[in-house]
């Protein structure tokens, strides 16, 4: 068989284990509220986020079209299979990491980081589409200080309109409206998240002249779809812990503010064809509301722990990239 073909079945086959990955490894934050809460069963909530992420990866391309040709450009990239399989085994590595120790690490840092440090372990800084990169960059940046200030003012809001409803009303009310809002998070995990990988396979067809434009083909997005869905069904559950219960302890009002924030700030995002990370997004919107709630119920020790795993995760992608990108040279 052709070494290029080889090389691309490897990526495809990368790619798709990437956000298998992801789909057990992110989807986890999307119903981790619904479920603390017992909104949810754990069992329905991981079929209802299956769904809703298909369903949400079948519906846009514009992110994956922006990893494709804003990172770098795919159309000059020599090398570019080593690259994007080096890149790759990084992420993959990271994710399964970070999931082991039930972290809520970013799955959007770590390819993009890992895609950057590949890029520069095999061209130098200069092969980086600098203001692409910027823009991605800052999306990720900005996005969880949105979210937080968001999920902050939407419960400062909820606690004045619902101050005089009695808790059980508000608790069964609410659980029933987390319903919606763990399906609409999980939708919108899938029009972000799963692009990711989306994007990966086309820059690669681009890169060995399989593909001349940044179109999206067709089977590349019912693949990626499939394999987050099925991802989704395996469920996180070391993440859905931290998520759900370590940062604070989540009532059904909380819930539904957290969701509603972030599917907000994602769907937005995708929208302007930005990748974010839907975890930091998630993640934030607790914090904001936590913060609205009760400043000393947030277990900020947890918080810490997470935002350090946010800061070192691209770095650490990017130099995990740049080390696997000189040992498969030695193979191909």
């Amino acid at each position: 068989m052709d070494a290029t073909l080889t090389v691309t079945l490897l990526i495809v086959a990368g790619a798709l284990i990437f956000d298998f990955i992801n789909g057990f490894h992110d989807t986890a934050n999307a119903i981790a509220t619904s479920v603390s809460t017992k909104a949810l069963k754990p069992r329905h909530a991981i079929i209802l986020a299956a769904v809703m992420n298909f369903l949400g990866a079948m519906t846009f391309t514009g992110v994956a079209q922006t990893i494709t040709k804003d990172i770098v450009d795919p159309f000059k990239l020599e090398n570019g299979s080593i690259i994007i399989l080096a890149a790759l085994i990084a992420a993959i590595f990271w994710n399964l990491l970070t999931w082991y120790f039930g972290i809520p690490s970013s799955s959007s840092h770590a390819i993009i980081g890992s895609i950057a440090g590949a890029v520069i372990a095999a061209a130098g800084f200069g092969a980086l589409n600098y203001k692409g990169f910027t823009k991605i960059l800052e999306g990720l940046l900005i996005s969880p200080v949105i979210a937080f200030i968001i999920g902050f003012l939407v419960y400062t809001i909820f606690k004045i309109m619902f101050k005089n409803l009695p808790l059980a009303q508000s608790n069964n009310g609410f659980r029933r409206i987390q319903i919606v809002t763990a399906a609409l998070q999980a939708y919108t995990h899938g029009t972000n998240d799963a692009q990711k990988a989306m994007g990966i396979i086309t820059m690669a067809l681009i890169a060995n002249n399989m593909q001349t434009s940044a179109d999206i083909p067709t089977w590349v997005q019912v693949a990626c779809a499939i394999a987050m869905g099925l991802g989704t069904s395996i469920g996180g559950w070391k993440i859905i812990k931290t998520v759900g219960g370590k940062i604070m302890k989540i009532r059904p009002v909380n819930g539904v503010a957290a969701d509603l924030t972030s599917a907000f700030i994602i769907f937005g995002a995708t929208s302007i064809h930005l990748p974010v990370s839907t975890t930091h997004v998630i993640s934030s919107s607790i914090l904001g509301v936590g913060t609205s709630h009760r400043v000393k119920g947030v277990k900020w020790g947890t918080a810490k722990n997470m935002v350090i795993t946010w800061i070192i995760t691209m770095p650490i992608s990017a130099l995990l990239a740049g080390i696997v990108y000189y040992i498969l040279n030695f193979f191909f």
